[in-house]
């Protein structure tokens, strides 16, 4: 279906409207901050647990994961939504209270305290960066567009869809910092969450919810050993997978760690875990399904497609506002988290310690999105984008979680030898991506998560001469380390 120009001009008054509700929020709750890194890239320290919920609600339900998700047209495919449930408990009681004991600004900042070494924050911070900007900017676009372009059969070429998104998401990061982004991810989830449940509502009407003659490998939750998901992989890669994506995600994080207290973040995290059980999943999966039983097995389009069939027209404007807002709040929430880690991990540390942060904030960002917009060609080809991603994730993301265990579980580490052994996982898990993969790839990455403790560990006894110390060990006399004394 086209849009019309009511509909359009439904679309645009909404966006609108999610706009300068963000703006009078802002303004009522402190304006636009001071310029120093915690005031701009913390909201100064003055999230409610309302806004941490919504927002890291909606910074993870976005069109990668409706599009992707729902792009697989199986069951199947919740699992990735219902384990977060464990990601989100573990950020919020265990891996932020330690963040707030530390009071830090990125999670790389930990790093960077446990090591004491910056050279580890740097390197980290450099890799999470890098994702932001290759993977995850570029496909938010991507996906975003393809939604748009598809659910209303528009012609305007995917690459000027995508650049009008990364510009104006940007105009949140860059004039509001985090303030800003966490209120708008907020409004815009509460519309996306209410259309995007109408929508299984009415997907399900529209097959009069018979599920007959779709496949049963299509709704089954556990998945075979050529599946996706292999039911297996949910007892070894999944879980620190998620344990990756919600506790060491500066995007994810951030929006926790700008609470006025730990049990103020908490309440939020909870509120998000409890939105993650009961809505996310059916949203994921179910318009999939369905648009399988009515077009057939179509990838990524299916979201679109189903949208387009069953949403009644008057509605299509309002489904195209939340779809907009989403889109600006999630990119401008991956943009703000990079500029964080650009300005605090490395502009700080090695060309200037007290830089004009939002000015060298609006900059950066504005070359990142110039970078995402080039990019978004080279992932119009993939054949599913939410495979695509986790896949690419695992280049860096046990790697990099190796790093945060041998950090966080033993004193007397060198920096090197974690770093080391971070490389070591890297090149690992391309060997096992690029050229033998004996087994599923979420198997891979524990696989790939432990070889690099074990190389870390090993090369700090001899390459480096240090033991390592288990953080609930200590000596008569010695203090408890903070973790453990917290």
């Amino acid at each position: 279906m086209a849009l019309g120009n009511l509909q359009i001009w439904i679309c645009i008054i909404l966006s609108l409207g999610v706009a300068f509700a963000t703006y009078l929020k802002v303004k009522s709750t402190g304006g636009r901050g001071g310029n120093s890194s915690r005031e701009y890239f913390l909201a100064n320290k003055g999230l409610s647990w309302f806004f941490v919920a919504g927002s890291i609600t909606i910074t993870n339900l976005s069109t990668e994961q409706l599009v992707g998700m729902n792009g697989n047209q199986m069951a199947l495919l919740a699992w990735w939504e219902l384990s977060a449930v464990a990601g989100l408990a573990m950020l919020a009681f265990i891996f932020l209270p330690i963040y707030y004991r530390y009071n830090c600004t990125t999670v790389t900042e930990l790093l960077e305290k446990r090591y004491n070494n910056v050279h580890v924050r740097a390197a980290i911070g450099g890799l999470f960066l890098f994702g932001n900007i290759v993977i995850y900017q570029p496909i938010m676009l991507y996906t975003s567009a393809l939604l748009i372009k598809t659910m209303f059969g528009l012609d305007t070429p995917i690459i000027v869809l995508a650049a009008l998104f990364g510009i104006a998401g940007a105009a949140y990061a860059v004039l509001g910092g985090l303030r800003a982004v966490a209120i708008v991810d907020t409004y815009s989830g509460v519309l996306l969450l209410g259309m995007g449940t109408l929508v299984v509502y009415l997907a399900l009407g529209a097959i009069n919810y018979d599920f007959s003659g779709i496949p049963a490998e299509r709704l089954t939750m556990l998945g075979g050993a050529d599946s996706p998901i292999p039911w297996p992989t949910l007892l070894t890669g999944m879980i620190f997978i998620q344990m990756f994506y919600w506790s060491t995600n500066q995007t994810i994080t951030q929006k926790a760690m700008g609470s006025p207290s730990l049990k103020e973040a908490q309440k939020g995290l909870v509120a998000a875990i409890v939105l993650r059980v009961l809505i996310i999943p059916p949203m994921a999966v179910i318009p999939g399904i369905v648009s399988y039983k009515l077009f057939g097995d179509i990838g990524d389009q299916a979201y679109g497609r189903i949208v387009a069939a069953v949403l009644p027209n008057w509605l299509s404007g309002l489904f195209a506002a939340a779809i907009v807002s989403a889109v600006l709040a999630h990119f401008a929430s991956i943009l703000n988290s990079s500029a964080t880690l650009y300005v605090c991990d490395l502009h700080e540390t090695y060309i200037a310690k007290k830089p004009d942060v939002r000015r060298l904030s609006r900059w950066i960002s504005a070359a990142f999105v110039v970078v995402a917009i080039l990019l978004v060609p080279v992932y119009s080809g993939a054949d599913s984008i939410i495979n695509l991603v986790q896949q690419l994730n695992g280049l860096t993301s046990m790697p990099v979680l190796s790093v945060f265990a041998v950090g966080l579980l033993f004193r007397g580490v060198d920096a090197r030898a974690a770093i080391a052994g971070m490389l070591f996982g890297i090149a690992l898990y391309a060997f096992f991506t690029f050229g033998w993969t004996p087994i599923h790839y979420i198997h891979l990455m524990a696989i790939t998560l432990f070889a690099s403790i074990g190389v870390a560990l090993s090369l700090n006894r001899f390459a480096f001469g240090r033991t390592a110390i288990p953080i609930w060990s200590r000596r008569p006399g010695e203090p408890a380390d903070p973790i453990v004394a917290g």
